[in-house]
């Protein structure tokens, strides 16, 4: 109990000391998380707008698959990249696996489905009040799906939220097309794995405090983006 108590004070100490592997390892965490989930973003809420308002045969199905994705193994999808990314793979020339470039690639797949799907319940949830009110006041259907993107812009949001907090709290697929290498593609989690492992508690224990802290920050974005929306 002792030694658990000294590891939390050291730990402890390596966050507000700004100890260096720490913070490169926080701020990789952050760049890799940030950027799969603008990607993410930029590529799919598009896409989702398009699967709300179009009406084609098997859409039901098409939008229950994307939800059904949201629990998808972290490992599964790394594994997929990791596949495609090898030197048998289709992309095996571009020499990306053990990068960061692989692992932002391997999140955007991660969290694609979450944000496509939560994007599609945001404006469903706004869309036939205020589509409806619009309608009746003459507007078009390009000016009707305005409207609804407006009204749903805090549960859009939400979307993104949850994206980025799947993508900074995953392990499975950062270790497998990263490779966990220090100083080059180690995160949050595959650093709090390898150093439990190694011994390292202190560090794990600061790594693991710092995460903890991101995914309630996220959670409380996402808790007063939901107040907005209501």
């Amino acid at each position: 109990m002792d030694k658990l108590a000294e590891a939390f004070v050291i730990a402890l100490k390596m966050i507000f000391s700004g100890d260096p592997v720490v913070m490169e390892i926080t701020l990789r965490t952050l760049a890799v998380s940030a950027s799969s989930t603008v990607i993410a973003c930029i590529l799919f809420t598009p896409l989702g707008c398009l699967l709300h308002f179009a009406r084609f045969p098997g859409r039901g199905f098409v939008i229950g698959f994307i939800q059904t994705l949201y629990s998808m193994p972290t490992v599964f999808a790394g594994l997929l990249i990791f596949l495609l990314l090898s030197r048998a793979g289709p992309l095996g020339e571009l020499g990306l696996l053990f990068t960061t470039k692989a692992m932002v690639i391997a999140e955007v797949f991660l969290v694609a489905p979450v944000i496509l799907g939560l994007v599609i319940s945001a404006l469903k949830g706004v869309a036939g009040e205020a589509a409806e009110t619009v309608r009746a006041l003459g507007a078009g259907s390009l000016q009707t799906g305005g409207v609804v993107l407006l009204e749903a812009r805090f549960a859009i949001l939400s979307a993104f939220l949850m994206g980025f907090g799947r993508a900074i709290s995953e392990v499975g697929a950062a270790m497998m097309v990263g490779g966990n290498i220090a100083g080059r593609t180690r995160t949050l989690t595959t650093a709090i794995s390898l150093g439990i492992g190694k011994g390292e508690v202190a560090e794990s224990i600061a790594l693991g405090l710092i995460l903890m802290i991101l995914a309630l920050l996220i959670s409380l974005l996402v808790h007063i983006t939901g107040m907005r929306k209501s």
